[in-house]
């Protein structure tokens, strides 16, 4: 008999569950609680969707279990991820290891991921939001409840995201259907995400873009360290960089007021090539005011952010000015000190740390608390780095929960 699959959730790892059960003979159902399919998508990359990553490596995403992670990896690897979209009709590209549709248009991903479900025959109901589940004996199956609504399956697939992005579906229902299963919950926090700053001056130098090094550090001891381009706002700090470890951070404000960053705004020189800097630049003291003499290390706002910092007044003559506030502002280039005391909120976030953890489900993201029910995507306990790497594990974790749910067990 024909399996009945049904798929909660239509984003990046409901659909790729959706498409590989059906392409197993299963009918499959998707329930989707927005009124279309694939809203997150149309949002990643900056509209044009970094769907994966050639230098894929397990080391790049965070979870409990990372042997666990590892291997699923490498059952749907970048090789996979590449040759499930080009069989869709997509053209790919790479940019640094990093892959996109050639077109750099999202809706092209959503847009082949649709005409695929459409074509295997997939059921797509939007406005269904899954509110309940019941997973009786093995011959019962799975049933969901939407509302009034019922609807009963052989298995089903719980792809409806953390909590990252609410307002394109991922809100933390799908936390709620696992603990009906008796699913525990690790904490979660959002990931990828600006920080906010305790330092009442920021405004000062909000929209400030610049190539830094950016150290994390929590009572005394280095945390982490990223490279990159730091976008500064009026509530803090912002940028790749930023959103690399920004998870790491939100973790340890759960248990304590802040973090400090140092940033590097002068990260390519050296310590011989940094105190020739300031050596030459002594040519430039002679008649020139303060603001004068530092221009051209630096954005403008910056620099006369850290004059201020240090005690020195940009309408001061250079020449006159105290050695040791002149010094102060060098060193505010190599490092500035900020304090980092909360994160934005998920609807900035790009991803959510936590979930449901990788030893309560099995080999093939089947439940260890209810037979039948899979889960994939960022409802488990793994987030990646920025650079394709949440989406692979949507693929990935997609293609490994619709084919065991269809009834074919994964190599």
């Amino acid at each position: 008999m024909e399996k009945k699959v049904g798929i909660v959730g239509g984003g990046a790892a409901g659909m790729t569950a959706a498409i590989t059960a059906a392409r197993q003979g299963a009918k499959v159902t998707i329930l989707e609680g927005n009124d279309r399919v694939g809203k997150k998508i149309l949002a990643t990359g900056n509209g044009k969707c970094n769907l994966g990553n050639l230098k894929l490596d397990a080391q790049d995403y965070y979870t409990g279990q990372p042997q666990f992670l590892k291997r699923c990896l490498e059952r749907f690897g970048k090789e996979d991820t590449v040759s499930f979209f080009q069989g869709l009709g997509l053209m790919l590209k790479e940019k640094n290891g990093c892959l996109y549709p050639a077109c750099e248009q999202a809706s092209a991903v959503l847009d082949v991921l649709r005409y695929e479900l459409a074509s295997l025959g997939v059921e797509v109901v939007t406005d269904c939001k899954v509110n309940r589940i019941y997973a009786g004996p093995e011959e019962s199956g799975i049933t969901l409840k939407s509302g009034k609504r019922t609807f009963h399956f052989d298995s089903a697939v719980i792809a409806c995201g953390g909590k990252a992005a609410p307002k394109t579906g991922s809100d933390g229902s799908g936390f709620e259907l696992a603990r009906q299963l008796g699913h525990t919950i690790l904490p979660t926090v959002p990931a990828l995400v600006q920080l906010t700053c305790s330092e009442p001056y920021l405004k000062a130098v909000s929209g400030v873009r610049a190539d830094a090094e950016i150290h994390v550090w929590n009572q005394g001891k280095l945390l982490a360290s990223e490279r990159g381009e730091l976008q500064l706002t009026d509530r803090g700090i912002s940028g790749i960089p930023v959103f690399q470890f920004s998870r790491q951070v939100n973790y340890i404000l759960r248990r304590q007021k802040e973090v400090e960053v140092t940033i590097d705004f002068l990260p390519d020189l050296g310590r011989e090539e940094y105190d020739h800097l300031q050596n030459d630049r002594k040519l430039l003291l002679d008649g020139r005011t303060a603001e004068e003499f530092f221009t051209g290390i630096l954005h403008k706002k910056l620099m006369l952010q850290f004059m201020k910092l240090a005690g020195l007044k940009p309408t001061e003559q250079a020449q006159l000015a105290d050695v040791k506030k002149i010094a102060a502002v060098y060193g505010l280039c190599r490092e500035w000190r900020l304090h980092v005391n909360g994160h934005y909120s998920y609807d900035n976030a790009q991803a959510c740390a936590g979930g449901i953890p990788l030893d309560q489900v099995t080999r093939n993201l089947e439940s260890k608390r209810a037979k039948g029910v899979f889960f994939a995507g960022e409802i488990l306990d793994v987030d990646g780095r920025c650079g394709g790497y949440n989406l692979h594990w949507a693929w990935c974790s997609g293609h490994l929960a619709g084919k065991a749910s269809s009834g074919e067990m994964c190599g």
